[in-house]
């Protein structure tokens, strides 16, 4: 009666949080998230080779295997700080697209982000999993009319919000002995809003399908595969790959987005190794590839693009983002029974090329550099209170205002976050 009580508590918290994360969510690899759950956070987002927690699926399934029964909450109190300033003056010329000088700062600075996750141990090694996620980042609120035009009514604020919730159902198993793999199939739901580009209205296939059309939705399916192996006592590996998710189209922003409104998630891949250097310290190693590039919307440049093609073609102008590689390393100390203590840092180069700033001032994912620690602390022999602490280091990205006169004006984007997330472990 216990466990199905216990089970019954953990749906309606999934319903519960699927509700909050259907409102916004943001994260720091570009528009990936640093970590998937408590414990992982607070490593940075290092364990393809552990198994710490029942949002392990979101980086490597096959650590299910491990887990045992239990469940996995998290919520987080994320404070991303975005802006942009612009110098030098408008110079005047026909045909340019200036931008008003002076520094900017988005609005909507703090948000709540709830993560779910559980995992059930069957007769014959049969694990299942259930987690719920998000990715977001995507998100900018400026109380200005960031993009002004002489020949377009444009309308403040100007930004875009994109969310994206994911629902990974996970089947994991030993192979052999401490060897295991692990396979998750992944629903995908997005929402996007963008609002005061109608300056754009002139370089756009379909200016009312441009911008200030509230929230389009779209859909999709993906999955992820995991290898998780303890080679030795004192060592594992892990890998995981997460296939490109192709979502329907966001079809109110079909003259935004190339292809029509498509926005596409991108594949990834993970690998790393966990080493137990002593009795009580394990270091964690993991190298993360965000493959930005196979998405049109997001990897095609803006110039020469806009030149050669309108927004929402097969070819228009997006981003600009590069491929991004993440390196993250982890350590957890257990310096008594009941308590583990956590920190990690991660490093990689941000997707945005300074040529491709402009439009970045709607998603200035430019943050390179996470510092993380943490603590789990048993309660009672069940429960386990979790916490994670994050701060993304200020970076700043500076490119000419391509649309101007050559190197009339400057654009600098600028980031830094802080992220403080408390979870909850249950073991049934």
């Amino acid at each position: 009666m216990r466990n199905q009580n216990g089970w019954y508590n953990f749906v309606i918290i999934a319903l519960i949080s699927l509700l909050f994360i259907g409102t916004n969510v943001y994260s720091t690899n570009g528009y990936f998230s640093h970590g998937y759950g408590t414990q992982y956070k607070a490593m940075a987002g290092s364990g393809v080779a552990l198994s710490l927690s029942a949002l392990a699926p979101a980086t490597n399934p096959a650590s299910n295997a491990f887990l045992g029964k239990r469940v996995d909450l998290g919520f987080a109190l994320f404070n991303p700080n975005r802006e942009y300033s612009v110098t030098g003056n408008p110079s005047g010329f026909p045909q340019t697209f200036p931008l008003t000088p002076g520094t900017i700062k988005s609005d909507s600075k703090y948000f709540i982000i709830p993560s779910v996750g559980a995992n059930v141990s069957l007769p014959g090694g049969h694990n299942l999993g259930l987690a719920i996620y998000g990715n977001g980042g995507m998100n900018t609120n400026y109380d200005t009319k960031t993009f002004n035009s002489p020949l377009a009514p444009v309308t403040q604020p100007t930004g875009v919000d994109l969310t994206q919730l994911f629902v990974a159902g996970t089947y994991a198993r030993e192979i052999v002995p401490n060897h295991a793999i692990g396979l998750s199939g992944i629903f995908a739901y997005q929402r996007f809003k963008a609002e005061g580009l109608q300056a754009f209205g002139g370089f756009s296939a379909d200016p009312a399908k441009l911008t200030n059309n509230d929230y389009a939705s779209s859909t999709g399916f993906g999955a992820r595969i995991g290898y998780l192996g303890h080679i030795l006592p004192v060592l594992s590996i892990g890998a995981s790959y997460q296939t490109k998710m192709s979502m329907s189209a966001l079809d109110d922003y079909a003259g935004l987005f190339a292809e029509q409104g498509n926005f596409d998630i991108p594949a990834t891949w993970t690998a790393g190794v966990a080493v137990k250097a002593t009795p009580i310290l394990t270091v964690a190693l993991d190298v993360q590839q965000i493959l930005y590039s196979q998405v049109k919307s997001i990897h095609n440049p803006m110039l020469p693009n806009l030149q050669n093609a309108l927004l929402g073609d097969d070819n228009g102008a997006g981003f600009g983002w590069k491929d991004m590689t993440v390196v993250k390393v982890g350590a957890q100390l257990k310096p008594m029974p009941g308590l583990a203590l956590r920190a990690g840092y991660s490093q990689g180069k941000q997707p945005i090329p300074d040529s491709e700033v402009m439009f970045n001032i709607l998603a200035p994912g430019v943050i390179e550099q996470h510092a993380t620690f943490g603590f789990s602390k048993a309660l009672m022999p069940m429960l386990q209170l979790n916490f994670a602490f994050m701060y993304a280091f200020s970076n700043t990205v500076s490119g000419a205002n391509p649309l101007e006169a050559p190197n009339q004006q400057k654009i600098e984007l600028k980031m830094n976050q802080i992220e403080a997330e408390f979870g909850l472990s249950f073991s049934l």
